[in-house]
């Protein structure tokens, strides 16, 4: 009989969902914080908000709560190192590339990224090892490129693309 792991099943079946790769950025006492997250998705149109989920061992977690805002940042295929520099680098030498702003409500956001969706934090749940976050949107920004390179997605354990199907 096969004894399978549900756990590594889960996982198994999860990577099969393509999702957009985003930086989450806060700023605490002057300082940006920020950390990769694909567990981003829409919530409600009325008013406008999203659902974003983090890890609870994520050292921006804990800065998130405190600070009640957040930026999410949805990477472009051009940002592969953006989420190696998150990967590497820990606190705020993450920001040292790139060039970033501060958005409305005082979160950093990537220059050049596709959308940067800028929140105040309305809502936490629990969710087992990460808590859900709800974020009404204050601002959104998008590039001004019409040609926009596209976004970084995850999906199979790596990172991809989409492109348009033909009609």
């Amino acid at each position: 009989m096969q004894v399978t792991d549900p756990v590594i099943e889960f996982q198994k079946a999860m990577s099969l969902f393509a999702a957009g790769v985003t930086v989450i950025t806060t700023m605490s006492d002057g300082k940006p914080a920020g950390l990769v997250a694909t567990s981003v998705c829409s919530l409600s149109s009325t008013p406008p908000s999203i659902v974003v989920c983090v890890n609870k061992s994520a050292a921006t977690h804990d800065v998130l709560i405190q600070e009640g805002k957040l930026a999410v940042n949805l990477l472009s295929v051009e940002h592969r190192d953006v989420v190696d520099r998150f990967r590497d680098v820990r606190g705020e030498a993450r920001f040292d590339t790139h060039r970033w702003r501060v958005s409305k409500t005082g979160s950093p956001m990537l220059d050049d990224a596709v959308v940067v969706l800028d929140c105040e934090i309305a809502g936490r749940h629990d969710g087992f090892s990460h808590s859900i976050f709800i974020g009404v949107i204050r601002d959104i920004a998008f590039t001004q490129q019409d040609d926009a390179p596209a976004c970084l997605m995850w999906h199979g354990r790596t990172f991809a693309h989409c492109s348009p199907l033909s009609a």
